[in-house]
């Protein structure tokens, strides 16, 4: 069979060619490698350069990999949290013409780490229960849309910083099913999986010491179900209220909202007598935040670095002297938005030294420059402006924490 290469970009296949599709992955040679740190696996996963970009290729057989493929552009479509696929290479031969696995190709996702990385240092705590809730909420995300992930575990999940929290993206789709909707018992099944995995996994991160002593496999375990189920509840509880109360309605949207949420779909009944009235949530979508910053300024972030930037926008905005809500003679909020992006967001980013930024996004430079920002002003007990916090985080902070950072992809160069 002659090598064929399946992708989703025209561009993909000609830079994928230049890989040497005729030896195993465990013998690439260490010219086309990418040094960046790999979770653990069933199959031989490899980071490569195809061009610009930084890929993983993965070994698995060819049924499987179009399987996965396909279950991971449905989930792009869906805007779930999950890597991107680029491709599948089968007919892959050695140079005695024996054959080798197919391979599945996805983009690195940057910024990302996965967990074992993560623990190189022993983590607090309080940092694992953001992961427990970054895990809780892409589970929820995926069972809201008919995903049933069949292998729910940390070492198949990648982690992004947040602002603050982290948020979770699925590498591994092999297991996975996609349905019109979930039954109880596919979710729970899904759900006692991650129990299941995670403690398996924090396990042996114990054994190895690499596990904070306070910090108990089998009871982080179970939270992600509990953390999952308050979720879950939230999101399609059944809610009665009096008849004539529909501020009430309003206020269970505005709490979704809050929580990241849209509520794409509803259902609302009177009952027999009129006396009260039923809501449901049909469909709810997350984003809400990420959405609404990108509506406004075209910036895509993580949902709760949106939240952040938002709240920073709306301040920004009530200072300025056109900015007259209600008023049509004000300037529109999208156009003080792309204001506040042009003359405020994009010049503190780029005040940040590309080579003290490590892996972290514009949005999540800017993030920290705001809670330093805020930490400066409490210790002087009056605001101590963007320009002084900024230039004290370059000077002080970022060289300290640049040797703990993982390298920026544009700095990593071959093994």
């Amino acid at each position: 069979m002659a090598l064929q290469i399946s992708a989703t970009n025209p561009e993909h296949p000609a830079l994928l060619l230049e890989l040497p599709w005729h030896l195993p992955l465990e013998e690439w040679p260490e010219h086309h490698l990418v040094p960046l740190p790999r979770g653990i696996s069933r199959h031989v996963v490899r980071y490569a350069r195809a061009g610009d970009e930084v890929i993983a290729v993965k070994e698995l057989a060819e049924r499987p990999a179009l399987r996965e493929y396909q279950l991971l552009r449905d989930l792009d479509r869906l805007g779930i949290p999950a890597v991107d696929a680029l491709g599948v290479v089968t007919g892959r031969t050695d140079g005695a013409g024996d054959p080798l696995e197919p391979v599945l190709i996805t983009r690195h996702l940057g910024g990302s780490m996965p967990y074992r990385s993560m623990f190189e240092t022993t983590m607090r705590p309080a940092t694992m229960h953001r992961l427990m809730d970054a895990l809780a909420v892409l589970l929820v995300r995926l069972h809201l849309t008919g995903f049933a992930w069949g292998d729910c575990s940390l070492s198949n999940t990648l982690f992004r910083r947040d602002a603050g929290a982290y948020a979770a993206y699925l590498v591994d789709a092999e297991t996975g099913d996609l349905h019109t909707q979930l039954s109880t018992g596919q979710r729970e099944y899904d759900l006692d999986l991650a129990r299941v995995n995670i403690s398996g996994e924090l396990l042996d991160l114990e054994a190895s010491g690499a596990l904070h002593p306070s910090v108990d496999p089998i009871d982080f375990g179970n939270e992600i179900c509990s953390r999952y189920r308050r979720l879950w509840q939230e999101l399609t509880r059944t809610s009665v209220y009096p008849a004539g109360k529909y501020h009430y309605i309003e206020r269970r949207i505005r709490r979704l909202n809050d929580l990241g949420f849209d509520v794409a779909e509803m259902q609302i009944e009177h009952s027999s007598n009129g006396d009260t009235v039923t809501f449901v949530p049909k469909v709810v979508d997350a984003g809400h935040h990420q959405r609404q910053l990108l509506r406004l300024t075209g910036l895509d972030t993580e949902e709760n670095q949106a939240r952040r930037l938002l709240t920073d926008l709306e301040s920004w905005m009530a200072t300025q002297d056109d900015y007259a809500p209600g008023d049509p003679l004000g300037a529109r909020p999208e156009v003080l938005a792309h204001r506040w992006v042009r003359e405020v967001f994009r010049p503190t980013v780029r005040a940040v030294p590309p080579d003290l930024r490590g892996t972290m996004d514009p949005a999540e430079i800017y993030h920290q420059l705001l809670e330093h920002r805020w930490y400066l002003s409490e210790r002087a007990q009056h605001d101590i402006g963007l320009d002084i916090a900024v230039k004290d985080y370059i000077d002080n902070v970022l060289p300290k924490a640049r040797a703990a950072l993982p390298p920026p992809i544009d700095d990593v160069t071959a093994m």
